[in-house]
């Protein structure tokens, strides 16, 4: 793992894919266990004479060519509000999180689904991860840039903090059977 291989100060080549532990050893670091052994058993380096901070290698670099930024900043099309204004309407628990209430791909994301579940509320899921497009434009949609994202009634409720913190509270759960009665 190339992280791996920058934190133990060791160089990586794609042939070998984890940084050898020592000389002598020829195990693995891949664990976090033997990252800290790996880690303590190294001599400490002594303090260097030249800052790297002042180094030219390290400051600002000037180029004449234009770059240009890869980074979607209109994801959220008119066709994509449209459908995903349908979704949270056509639903009255509208989850969107990463993977699937079956199978959450995250820990936040299985949060909430527990919370649903222990309230005995039908809701439907959208799996985030499917689809790069949707993602990116949920968090315009919502004006909440992490998942997962709650609707109620249309509405978006919010993220797994505020859904714990409202489930907690009670709030949550007459929210919901008010949105049930519907």
């Amino acid at each position: 793992m190339w992280c791996v291989g920058a934190l133990a100060s060791k160089t990586m080549t794609p042939s070998a894919p984890f940084p050898l532990a020592g000389a002598a050893s020829k195990a693995p670091i891949n664990s976090l266990a033997s990252l800290h052994l790996h880690r303590a058993s190294r001599r400490p380096r002594p303090p260097s004479a030249v800052s790297l901070s002042n180094h030219s290698s390290f400051g600002p670099k000037l180029s004449s060519k234009k770059t240009f930024s890869t980074r979607c900043t209109a994801a959220l099309t008119p066709e994509l509000k449209n459908t995903l204004d349908k979704v949270v309407t056509s639903h009255k628990v509208v989850l969107f999180m990463k993977g699937t209430k079956d199978f959450p791909q995250c820990g936040f994301s299985n949060t909430c689904v527990q919370i649903l579940r222990s309230l005995n509320v039908p809701f439907e899921t959208i799996n985030i991860l499917e689809n790069e497009l949707l993602r990116q434009g949920l968090k315009e949609y919502s004006s909440w840039p992490t998942f997962p994202q709650l609707y109620i009634e249309g509405e978006f409720f919010g993220g797994c903090d505020i859904t714990v913190d409202a489930y907690k509270s009670g709030e949550l759960q007459e929210l919901l059977e008010k949105a049930m009665c519907s």
